[in-house]
């Protein structure tokens, strides 16, 4: 079943010249004259790179079939992430380049979804946020007005803004996809 260029949505992935793409973002543009066309950002999931592409709106694509198995997050030694699935307990690997971003959020134990193309571990994906505890943070200035934020950092090593009232120790909800703190857990 072929999609259309005018048909993307975020998410979507599609099969272009053989390797798995996923849209990041999209803009339909109209000019003066002329067929309308489609800006896109989109990621590479086999190499990791984005590019951004324009497209006619009634080019067609073939859907990558991206197969997700539910694993848990092990350990990390010497740059490569340990996973283990949770039906067969077979072991994943995954290198520091193919989790990227996304080492920031992951606990021992924690849930993850590994994406496959045509049999190849290509990536991992996390909920949309996750609960992660602050590590280091300045205490909070007394008559600071409720809406000034401040440095921290997480167990994980992210460096986030939280605001004055968040003190070390504390367990905070932050959105993956950009790091941003999204409240107290």
């Amino acid at each position: 079943m072929a999609i259309l260029a005018g048909d993307f949505r975020t998410g979507l992935t599609l099969t272009i010249d053989g390797d798995p793409w996923v849209v990041l973002d999209f803009q339909h543009v109209k000019p003066g004259k002329g067929a309308a066309i489609l800006k896109t950002k989109m990621k590479n999931l086999k190499t990791g790179a984005t590019q951004e592409r324009n497209f006619n709106a009634s080019t067609k694509f073939e859907p990558a079939t991206i197969v997700k198995k539910v694993a848990s997050y092990s350990y990390a030694a010497d740059g490569t992430y340990y996973f283990m699935d949770t039906e067969t307990y077979d072991m994943y690997e995954l290198s520091e380049e193919q989790v990227g971003f996304t080492k920031y959020f992951l606990t021992e134990g924690m849930e993850v979804n590994l994406l496959f193309f045509e049999g190849d571990l290509l990536t991992l994906s996390v909920p949309e946020k996750v609960e992660v505890t602050i590590a280091e943070t300045a205490p909070a200035i007394k008559g600071a007005p409720s809406n000034q934020t401040k440095d921290a950092v997480t167990d994980t090593g992210l460096k986030i803004l939280v605001p004055q009232f968040i003190a070390e120790g504390e367990k905070v909800v932050v959105y993956t996809a950009d790091g941003k703190y999204a409240g107290r857990a």
